[in-house]
């Protein structure tokens, strides 16, 4: 067991860990953040994406050890401190950005991540931005169309997939 310090959503932590413990199940299971989706383990679908010292980064690919002293932010940490949903999050809900719900989590971190590095990404960069990230209910047109309505731009020039 090692024991690693960090901050979670703007609270610091400190816990045993075993070495193998990757940073989505110790999130999930230790801290019981489950929003956090574990949809592959295998960095395929992005459903288990946090920010680790504000990059974007799938929690299944590392061990919880890597991130000791780390300030990490999960989907539970997002909402306003009153806790209205972000700009993200609205525009999610307001231009249907979810179907399932599943994939929601990790778009929306991803999203955060995108817009934090590209205040006004176009509907190409959004694309390409997304790669890494898999809805399974194909819902990616309003996915777009949310991330360029939280960017402040007009969604009604997406072309329709």
């Amino acid at each position: 067991m090692t024991t690693i310090s960090m901050t979670v959503n703007g609270k610091t932590i400190s816990e045993n860990v075993e070495g193998n413990t990757l940073l989505s199940s110790f999130l999930r299971e230790d801290l019981r953040m489950t929003g956090t989706h574990i949809g592959c383990d295998t960095s395929q679908c992005g459903a288990c994406v946090v920010h680790v010292n504000g990059e974007a980064v799938k929690s299944c690919t590392m061990f919880v050890i890597e991130a000791d002293g780390a300030e990490i932010g999960t989907i539970e940490g997002q909402a306003n401190n009153d806790g209205s949903l972000n700009v993200v999050q609205q525009a999610f809900q307001d231009h249907h950005g979810l179907q399932c719900g599943f994939c929601t989590p990790g778009m929306v971190m991803s999203a955060t991540a995108l817009l934090k590095d590209n205040p006004k990404p176009s509907e190409q960069e959004i694309r390409e931005y997304l790669e890494g990230n898999i809805c399974r209910c194909t819902g990616y047109h309003n996915i777009v169309k949310s991330i360029m309505a939280a960017s402040g731009q007009d969604v009604s020039k997406i072309a329709a997939e």
